[in-house]
């Protein structure tokens, strides 16, 4: 069941995605050859008016054949109109024809599509009652609070006792010493504080559950730990009107704190601090899309939208063979008023595209090896 959510999110972020470049190009009076999600080979396609709808084998991806916009086969447009197969001039409807802002516009709106899911997603999840935490801005407006587990650390006491990701924490008992209040922060000191075996009580879905758990040092510094962590986390329903007030809002602070992170990553990376620990792969998305199942609708909304920031954001980093590349060589060539010639733009997105699979390749074998291997 995992997995076949994980591919249904996955294929719904890449749709969202092309779609936008699909509609922009559409709108532009630019022709669109091919809408396909995956990669080849094609398991499906239809052509439907002048675009042939694809669905192909390779999960992982998906694109929108642009008339015009492959940089070779503007090259060999030359002065002269091009004839298509009904005989018709479709010269001005190729993408490399139209002003350079509308090509940006093109190639910026696959992110645009993203944040524009993010924001549905995080509305959907305000107008029929999300989880939020406690700590946040909307800690008022919260109902029916809990302590909430909102991951577990692979061979932790906590995994090894089974606690798991979505189980609300009622209570937590050493001896004599006993809590029972509605705040993680409050949780989190008596489970430092420990000296033996705590008894929790918890709750998964409707029914309650007791377990014995031996926090353990060296998992946080200076305190012992059972290796969770712990939200105080509410639920927080709005109208139609300010769940999407509320959506916007989200987006756009999860855009900035996604941006903020993934900067401070790569200048960390640049000065050989960042190691890969920080990044996950497909397999480590799809781990964590089961937990956010376990946890309700809600939290897949959330996480579905998270994950389609993310796309947007990185989407947009200037290398070859990402929209943040193409819309980089668009502006090297209106800054220089000189087309890049083909061979070197199709060299650098070649070596743009190696490079990701190189990356989604050993990210992946990680996710992986940690299931098997314990990594540092």
């Amino acid at each position: 069941m995992t997995l076949l959510l994980f591919f249904i999110i996955l294929g719904a972020l890449i749709f969202v995605h092309e779609l936008g470049h699909f509609i922009s190009a559409k709108k532009a009076g630019i022709r669109v050859d091919e809408f396909a999600l995956g990669f080849p080979p094609k398991i499906l396609s239809k052509k439907i008016g002048e675009t042939t709808y694809a669905l192909n084998l390779v999960p992982f991806g998906g694109y929108v054949r642009i008339h015009g916009e492959d940089p070779e086969d503007a090259d060999k447009r030359g002065l002269a109109t091009r004839i298509n197969a009904d005989g018709d001039a479709d010269d001005a409807r190729r993408f490399t024809s139209k002003p350079r802002y509308i090509q940006a516009v093109v190639l910026a709106s696959g992110v645009l599509g993203n944040i524009v899911f993010a924001w549905l997603l995080l509305s959907l999840g305000f107008l029929s009652g999300t989880p939020s935490s406690l700590e946040g801005r909307h800690a008022q407006q919260a109902r029916d609070a809990k302590i909430l587990v909102t991951s577990v650390l692979p061979g932790s006491p906590a995994e090894r006792a089974g606690l798991k990701s979505g189980d609300a924490i009622l209570s937590l008992t050493e001896g004599k010493r006993r809590f029972a209040e509605i705040d993680a922060a409050s949780a989190r000191a008596f489970i430092g504080e420990s000296s033996g075996a705590l008894s929790v009580s918890y709750r998964r879905k409707d029914e309650v559950r007791q377990l014995e758990i031996i926090p353990e040092e060296g998992i946080i510094p200076e305190k012992k730990a059972i290796g969770v962590t712990l939200d105080t986390v509410g639920l927080v329903r709005f109208g139609i009107f300010r769940s999407f007030l509320e959506g916007a809002r989200t987006t756009a602070e999860l855009s900035y704190s996604v941006t903020v992170g993934l900067f401070s990553f790569l200048a960390d990376a640049f000065q050989g601090e960042a190691g890969l620990d920080a990044i996950t792969g497909p397999v480590g998305i799809a781990g964590l899309v089961g937990e956010a199942r376990i946890q309700g609708i809600a939290y897949l909304l959330s996480f579905t939208a998270f994950i389609s920031i993310n796309l947007a954001v990185i989407n947009l980093l200037p290398i070859p063979a990402l929209d943040g590349g193409r819309l980089l060589f668009l502006a090297i060539e209106g800054i220089t008023r000189r087309g890049i010639p083909s061979k070197v733009a199709r060299a650098l997105n070649t070596a743009g595209f190696a490079f990701l699979i190189l990356l989604m390749v050993v990210v992946t074998y990680r996710d992986i090896a940690k299931l098997f291997l314990p990594f540092p």
